[in-house]
């Protein structure tokens, strides 16, 4: 049976170095526009958002107001207002409601957009707005750097998500593409992999599925039978890679190897940016098989060994 690949120190400290050129050229060579897009549309919804009178001076801000808030698609900004911004999980624990949608914040007398309002005038910034701390009305300067600095906030956030999910949507469909290049065929989806019987064909793959207890990006089925579950990872910072790698691929594979044995599954993390060597190694000796997006003839080369 065909035998992954393991790479020593020294050849993972090439391809880190390969990998981290790859990323830097990439992301100097992104455009301005996405990040202009982003502001600027961040910006429009704060002067919308600033109409209401009790943004201004949140004395005035009622729960009627919060519920339009959120049903007019401004519940974004308006978090982004507190200091420091609060997101949509500590917002519904701390207003003690299941969902910011417009019938829970309006049930029950708005007794959750009620909390909100309150939420608001206890954490609003004081440094992005303080003529609300010190109770007086805002010139026309400044409510124009408040927008301008709330909208960088928010599009530096949703630009560094935006990223983070276009990265890995590009991994796996590259992933994808390039098992078609080697003739395998795209299966339907199981709902759930318990077991060798219930993974696509021999030279099949899926999109993301359940396997065993833990979810796989690309589970592929090997020419000799094994299951192949695949994860695309991408990393930031050498940093970045400990949660990508040790704490999630790394530990998958454990569980993935207790679940189906080690003769009938063979996990596989697939990298791209920037990664800790040191990082690799410890994955790698938890019998986590690494390759890389700018290397998968190395994977070529391993899954075409399991022909025979």
């Amino acid at each position: 049976m065909a035998v992954p690949p393991r790479w020593s120190e020294a050849e993972l400290a090439r391809r880190v170095v390969e990998a981290t050129a790859i990323f830097r050229e990439e992301r100097l060579s992104e455009p301005l526009e996405k990040w202009v897009q982003e502001f600027d549309s961040s910006a429009a919804d704060l002067r919308r958002l600033f109409a209401i009178r009790g943004i201004i001076q949140p004395i005035g801000l009622r729960p009627e107001d919060v519920v339009a808030i959120f049903a007019g698609g401004l519940g974004d900004v308006f978090r982004y207002l507190a200091g420091p911004p609060i997101s949509a999980d500590d917002l519904e624990t701390l207003a003690g409601v299941s969902s910011l949608s417009t019938p829970a914040l309006a049930a029950n007398g708005f007794a959750a957009a009620g909390a909100i309002c309150d939420i608001f005038r206890r954490t609003v910034d004081p440094r992005r707005f303080p003529w609300i701390s010190e109770a007086r009305e805002p010139s026309a300067n400044e409510v124009d750097v408040a927008i301008a600095s709330s909208a960088a906030l928010i599009a530096g956030q949703r630009v560094q998500t935006g990223r983070r999910t276009a990265s890995k949507n590009a991994q796996e469909e590259a992933v994808k593409v390039f098992l078609r290049s080697l003739g395998f065929h795209d299966a339907p989806t199981p709902r759930r992999i318990n077991t060798l019987d219930d993974a696509p064909p021999r030279g099949h793959f899926c999109s993301e599925a359940l396997v065993g207890t833990r979810k796989a990006d690309v589970p592929v089925r090997l020419y000799d039978g094994r299951l192949m579950p695949i994860e695309c990872k991408v990393s930031n910072s050498a940093l970045n890679s400990i949660k990508r790698i040790n704490n999630d691929a790394a530990v998958k594979a454990g569980l993935w190897l207790h679940e189906f044995g080690a003769r009938q599954i063979v996990p596989v993390a697939v990298l791209s940016g920037v990664f800790d060597v040191g990082n690799l190694v410890r994955a790698q000796e938890g019998s986590l098989t690494l390759f890389w997006s700018h290397r998968l003839d190395q994977m070529r080369e391993f899954i075409e060994s399991t022909k025979a």
